[in-house]
């Protein structure tokens, strides 16, 4: 349990980062399903125009440290290179 002042206010800090991470998460695990759906259903303009969403998400992550930088670097290569397939 905290006890001094400046542990107290970690503790409240850190609760709220954690929930602004939590929902940051959620996000990009949403666009990165949406992703995925497209790619099964086969629909290459719609998977195009999913992993186009789905980029700046990830990358964002990055950014606000929820995601590592090589992480985020091969999800994206992995998709890509999916959809790349399915115009194929």
């Amino acid at each position: 349990m905290a006890n001094t002042p400046q542990s107290k206010k970690r503790a409240r800090q850190n609760e709220k980062r954690f929930d602004i991470n939590k929902a940051r998460r959620s996000r990009i695990r949403t666009h990165l399903r949406s992703v995925e759906e497209a790619i099964a259903s086969g629909d290459a303009a719609v998977a195009k125009a999913a992993l186009l969403a789905a980029e700046p998400e990830l990358m964002r992550g990055v950014t606000k440290g929820v995601l590592h930088k090589n992480t985020a670097a091969r999800k994206m290569s992995r998709l890509s290179s999916r959809v790349k397939a399915l115009n194929a």
